[in-house]
């Protein structure tokens, strides 16, 4: 069975923000690249939800690498999945509140 998906405004507004990034600075292709990457890696989520590793500080967070450099926060409820926030790997740990500081 898969889980359904719900998208929080958090996650939402990060996620164009990096897209226009990738746009503006690198190319449409990189971020068609991304958004591929972001779709199979929500469908595995989807169908294996606890596959991501659980937050330290969060006990209902879990947590799946996009790309070396994007991390994907949610949490499972019932049977559906609430993707809420994306983080930069490379950026301050401190502002990640999902991750011991």
């Amino acid at each position: 069975m898969a889980y359904k998906i719900i998208y929080k405004k958090r996650f939402q507004a990060k996620l164009f923000k990096l897209l226009d990034y990738l746009k503006q600075e690198w190319s449409d292709n990189i971020a068609n690249s991304f958004i591929s990457r972001l779709q199979s890696r929500l469908y595995t989520l989807s169908q294996q939800p606890y596959i991501g590793a659980p937050s330290t500080v969060v006990k209902t967070v879990r947590s799946i690498l996009i790309t070396k450099h994007n991390r994907l926060f949610y949490r499972v409820k019932d049977d559906t999945i609430e993707v809420l926030n994306m983080y930069d790997t490379r950026s301050n740990p401190k502002k990640n509140p999902y991750k011991k500081r």
